[in-house]
């Protein structure tokens, strides 16, 4: 048994780098490789977003074609450290973090959690949330459950409540703020992950 963990370590470059920059322990990196492996059918050593359409929660989402592109960001595949470090947005936040992290932002941080979730929003990436944008995701989690004219509405009520500068759109910091009362750390966090 301790040679097959060793033998799994061997294959992870960089083990003790990516325990730091995610905050992961050395058996939730192992775990989070071996499940890499598995959704890497073909062991190219790299994803594609057709490999991520395998899992069964992310393909039943209705922000999945969003949440596949925030593993995208300026690439057409993602290896494993790039996979990671996504996985690290929904790690649960540790009340006893480690001393040594405690200046740096860390990438489960309610903040880093927030910039996340914000792009999924943002899609053209000006660095506010416009009504269209609002719009689109909204339809999205809601389907064909409500009107386009009930949409429209809590779509300009969203905007008008958040939208402390009168721009007609909610920048990252009017995000925030209109959160500040939510538990985003529950929220985007899986509990495996820890």
């Amino acid at each position: 048994m301790g040679s097959q963990s060793s033998h799994h370590l061997s294959k992870i470059p960089d083990m003790e780098a990516i325990r730091r920059e995610t905050g992961f322990s050395q058996a939730n990196i192992v775990r989070l490789h071996h499940r890499f492996r598995a959704l890497d059918k073909e062991d190219k050593g790299y994803l594609s977003k057709k490999n991520f359409l395998c899992i069964g929660e992310l393909a039943v989402n209705p922000l999945c074609d969003r949440i596949i592109d925030a593993f995208f960001e300026n690439s057409e595949s993602v290896d494993f450290r790039s996979f990671i470090h996504i996985l690290a947005h929904f790690r649960p936040i540790e009340e006893d973090k480690p001393k040594d992290l405690s200046t740096q932002e860390l990438i489960n941080s309610r903040k880093s959690k927030l910039k996340f979730a914000f792009q999924l929003y943002d899609q053209d990436k000006d660095g506010k949330i416009s009504r269209n944008e609002l719009l689109e995701v909204l339809r999205m989690m809601v389907g064909v459950q409500v009107t386009n004219e009930q949409l429209a509405s809590i779509t300009d009520r969203a905007i008008q409540e958040a939208d402390l500068d009168g721009d007609n759109a909610i920048s990252f910091d009017e995000f925030t703020k209109s959160l500040e009362k939510m538990n985003i750390e529950h929220k985007m966090s899986i509990r495996f992950l820890k």
